[in-house]
């Protein structure tokens, strides 16, 4: 599933929400003032920002924007390893929250492209998918020139680490083990860890806790849910021992850090 608005008229993102797609922010003119999981980001004509699927995202201000959002689903574009190592390649829709500004020097190329896609959703003519997959593939070619253009050092993630972070993210409330997941993907908890200590600087079972705390934050933050209620969400049967999770791995208790964060 692939998605093209204009900005200026998409109203979805007037208050805060979340959804199981990637976004992609597209400046053309004015400003863009939006809020991704908490942080606030301003972009400027020409410059893009991607928003991975589940991130809490919303527009502050756009009264003198212009510009598109284009939302896909995972399974629309990772057709391949190839394309799933596109996808993350040097952090562009990245789990662990490190949503940037991109500042795209051939935009008006840029912009052709999401043309191009808006016109093929719009006509759908013949083999037209094939033909939005193949321009979003130049799309986020074009970020990550940019990026690294500007000097970012080249991160190549590798497929299975990816697959693996997205069963996390799928799974939180049936919380499976890392045995679990593993044979899911068909590999083993040492292929698993060292992936996870190449690409995230940390053993598996630690990435995973630190996706379950995003979540819970976000979930703390912008669902009206009961400490309870989240603690089930992420699959914990009691929510004692989520309290005692989330304080180990965040310094503050679940409901100490829904009273920061209102306040």
């Amino acid at each position: 599933m692939i998605e093209w608005h204009p900005l200026e008229e998409y109203t979805a993102l007037q208050s805060p929400r979340r959804v199981m797609r990637y976004v992609l922010f597209w400046c053309t003119a004015g400003e863009i003032k939006v809020m991704v999981d908490g942080t606030e980001f301003l972009l400027l004509a020409h410059e893009v920002i991607t928003i991975t699927s589940g991130q809490v995202h919303w527009l502050i201000a756009d009264s003198n924007a212009q510009g598109v959002v284009l939302e896909f689903s995972y399974d629309f574009f990772c057709k391949t390893d190839a394309d799933i190592e596109l996808i993350f390649h040097n952090g562009l829709f990245c789990h662990f929250g490190m949503n940037e500004v991109i500042t795209v020097p051939e935009h008006q190329r840029f912009t052709q492209l999401l043309e191009q896609i808006r016109e093929d959703l719009t006509l759908n003519p013949y083999q037209y998918l094939i033909s939005v997959h193949a321009n979003l593939e130049l799309i986020l070619v074009m970020i990550n020139r940019a990026k690294i253009a500007r000097g970012d050092e080249i991160w190549k993630p590798d497929a299975l680490f990816l697959k693996f972070l997205e069963k996390v993210r799928n799974q939180f409330r049936q919380a499976p083990t890392l045995a679990t997941l593993a044979q899911q993907l068909q590999s083993n908890e040492a292929k698993l860890n060292e992936l996870a200590k190449l690409h995230a600087g940390k053993t598996a079972q630690m990435v995973i806790y630190g996706l379950v705390t995003s979540e819970a934050k976000r979930l703390l933050t912008y669902e009206k849910l009961s400490v309870k209620e989240v603690a089930a969400e992420l699959g914990f049967n009691d929510p004692f021992y989520f309290s005692n999770f989330f304080k180990k791995h965040t310094g503050v208790s679940p409901k100490g850090y829904r009273d920061k964060v209102s306040e």
